[in-house]
């Protein structure tokens, strides 16, 4: 093929391709001379503003089939940007272009029967050979579609933002009504522990007072205990339930001995087993068996399920705990009682407040709230509880907590850490350390440390309010205090300790597995001098005794 061909051929091409873009349907093509008089008006454009290319060509410029006010900002706001004067009109669509800025911008175009459509437009300037302007090529395309999935998605914003609004607005009521609610149900407990004090305590005066009263007497004094204890049963229940609910209910998840659990749930339910004809069977369980979790909690869910397979069990049956590695990392702890069992609509029935199953007009009393406490603690401690039932069998109640490794203090392997002591302290004073403590491993991992400081003696105190009775018998020079205690925590002691004319001098070391910040900010707050983290990092456990012992030799100064 000749190169006169080839060029024909090439030239053929190119405007086979420049007829194919001037013909498309897709987006208007309007070119203009120098002076914005539009000379070409494709296919596209014609289809897009409703106007025939004869009655624009050599008529109108593009500035006519566009929104006259857009044209008027746009003037203005480029000769703020470009820092000179451009005129409204054709020359506010061009002005960029004409001096070699690519110029895409948006518009809304306004067709021949006066309807309007955003689109947007991309201009370029046409040059001769010598590179004078003359002409402008605009190519626009509907962004009508654009504009309107823009449009819903801002209503879908703002409809989720409203609804966001709402929600968190709905979130503050739900929020105050349940602190309020929580606020009452803890308020009123409290108010109703002082009068059923008087009448528990009074009652039992009556009942050992001489001289001695009649059957009769015997008889009402009776059911004035049993009507107390129940009482003061269900506002602990009913307290328990709004601390949950309400997120105040603080836990202390640790290594906790099974073992040790077991034994003192066995201990505090056996006179209720031997009082019902049930006998009870545990399990043996190795003393190396931990799981993770609040030691104080974890009886309280026992002893709940362990009452319940007593009290709806049938005379001379059996109540068995027992436990297992259910699955990965997993120990199912299981009370299994030979009861009457319960039918699926009775199962659809349980952990919901207030709800007996039928026994309210039973023999036995019952707050229907202790399931939902148990199941509500199980959770907060990262488990799990289900039952499996069969009617005239007995029913099983289970749950599963994490496995834990027992806690080991490898003294050999701290030697690095630890100066080694004297065999006699320096100044010949023996310093008594108080630590108030539930959790057994936790106090022989701290009666280990101490036993490597001859200077200190260590006192042992299994809840708080044994804890401030020892501290005001002996008086001792430093106080470690667990957070999480049986019965009252270590902050209401501290509060106890600090309002004692006999105990305030006495500085408090917190030591807890509570670890977020707000826990720390809390107990630092309430007073104690330094509050540590389980696990136990023995440097600065060391240096935490040694800073509390150095405030005692300081008061005493």
């Amino acid at each position: 093929m000749s190169a006169r061909k080839a060029a024909e051929e090439a030239l053929r091409k190119a405007g086979a391709l420049q007829k194919a873009i001037f013909d498309s349907a897709n987006f208007s093509s309007i070119a203009t001379d120098a002076k914005g008089v539009i000379q070409i008006f494709n296919v596209g454009a014609e289809r897009m503003l409703g106007y025939t290319a004869a009655e624009v060509m050599n008529q109108r410029t593009p500035a006519d089939i566009s929104d006259p006010q857009e044209v008027i900002a746009r003037a203005k706001s480029l000769s703020i940007e470009l820092e000179t004067r451009i005129k409204p009109g054709f020359e506010a669509l061009v002005f960029k272009a004409s001096r070699g800025i690519e110029d895409i911008y948006e518009l809304t175009y306004i067709r021949k029967d006066g309807s309007r459509f955003p689109a947007v437009v991309s201009v370029t300037a046409l040059r001769d050979d010598q590179e004078k302007i003359i002409g402008y090529l605009l190519i626009g395309t509907d962004n009508t579609a654009r504009k309107q999935v823009e449009a819903e998605r801002a209503r879908l914003d703002l409809v989720l933002q409203n609804k966001n609004v709402e929600l968190e607005r709905a979130r503050r009521v739900a929020d105050h009504a349940n602190q309020a609610k929580s606020d009452f149900l803890s308020s009123m407990s409290h108010e109703l522990r002082s009068p059923l004090n008087a009448i528990l305590g009074f009652a039992q005066l009556l009942e050992s007072g001489t001289p001695p009263p009649t059957p009769s007497q015997i008889t009402s004094i009776a059911q004035i205990l049993k009507a107390g204890w129940y009482l003061l049963e269900l506002i602990n229940e009913i307290l328990d339930l709004a601390l949950i609910e309400s997120g105040r209910l603080s836990l202390s998840l640790e290594p906790t001995s099974l073992h040790d659990v077991l034994q003192d749930c066995q201990a505090m339910i056996e006179p209720l087993a031997q009082q019902k004809g049930v006998r009870l069977k545990f399990a043996p369980v190795d003393k190396a068996c931990f799981v993770h979790a609040d030691r104080t909690r974890l009886k309280q869910v026992l002893v709940n399920l362990l009452s319940n397979a007593i009290k709806y069990n049938r005379s001379g049956g059996t109540a068995e705990v027992s436990y297992r590695l259910h699955s990965a990392g997993r120990l199912r702890i299981s009370v299994r009682d030979s009861g009457e069992g319960l039918s699926a609509a009775k199962m659809a029935q349980l952990f919901q407040p207030f709800n007996r199953l039928g026994q309210e007009t039973g023999g036995e009393e019952g707050t229907g709230i202790g399931l939902v406490v148990s199941r509500r603690l199980v959770e907060l401690m990262e488990g799990e509880i289900g039952v499996t039932s069969t009617v005239g069998v007995g029913s099983v109640f289970w749950f599963e907590l994490d496995a834990a490794s027992e806690p080991r203090l490898a003294l050999d392997a701290l030697t690095e850490f630890i100066t080694p002591a004297p065999l006699e302290p320096t100044d010949g004073r023996v310093h008594t350390l108080l630590y108030v403590e539930d959790n057994k491993a936790n106090m022989a991992l701290v009666e280990q440390l101490v036993a490597r400081r001859p200077d200190l003696r260590l006192l042992g105190a299994e809840d708080a309010m044994r804890g401030i009775a020892l501290a005001r018998a002996h008086q001792p020079d430093l106080i470690l205090m667990d957070i999480n205690l049986p019965g009252i925590n270590g902050m209401q002691a501290l509060a106890i300790l600090r309002e004692d004319a006999a105990t305030r001098h006495i500085p408090v070391l917190a030591l807890s597995a509570n670890a977020m910040p707000r826990d720390i900010e809390k107990g630092m707050a309430a007073g104690f001098f330094s509050y540590l983290t389980k696990p136990i990092r023995v440097p600065e456990f060391m240096a935490a005794l040694d800073e509390g012992l150095a405030l005692t030799d300081t008061q005493a100064q």
